[in-house]
């Protein structure tokens, strides 16, 4: 749904708007993992962009743009819960419910100029701290043993260590 900011002049939708306030708050507290509900929407309404009168913007936070919560009906995969009542941005590689086929940005030309920026700042924040698979502690052995029979055939290597089992 879009409505009318007074304060920025135009009118644009409220998962951008949730987007923007998640980023802005991101920007301004680097070392900062989540936010609440209650942080993302006062930063909303220091931007001028929370409406008063309806609370669209505060279930586009809480789940219409959440990737890893099921879509009902918001589709969007902008935000990410890392932990129960906290949000972040969300990045490519982050767990998505099915369904999740959504905007993970707003499109440029639907957000006021100022905040624009905020989509560069948040390509580079997204590749900074992108989710690192985890690690397979049975893939991390391939290769280490690889200078124990390098001269000599495996099938060779295993009938020597054989040697005198009977």
């Amino acid at each position: 749904m879009a409505i009318y900011i007074a304060k920025t002049g135009r009118s644009f939708l409220a998962a951008d708007r949730v987007w923007i306030a998640t980023a802005l708050l991101h920007k301004e507290n680097p070392k900062r993992t989540g936010f609440s509900l209650n942080e993302i929407c006062e930063k909303a309404r220091q931007e001028g962009f929370l409406e008063e009168t309806t609370n669209t913007f505060y279930l586009h936070a809480n789940q219409h743009c959440v990737a890893n919560r099921t879509p009902n009906p918001g589709n969007h995969r902008m935000l990410f819960e890392p932990s129960r009542g906290e949000r972040r941005l969300y990045r490519p590689g982050d767990l998505c419910k099915p369904g999740r086929v959504g905007k993970i940005t707003p499109n440029p030309d639907d957000i006021p100029p100022k905040y624009r920026y905020l989509l560069d700042w948040y390509n580079d924040w997204s590749k900074r701290s992108a989710p690192q698979p985890p690690l397979d502690r049975l893939l991390q052995l391939k290769g280490s043993g690889k200078d124990l029979w390098k001269d000599e055939h495996a099938d060779e290597y295993v009938d020597r260590l054989r040697k005198g089992w009977e």
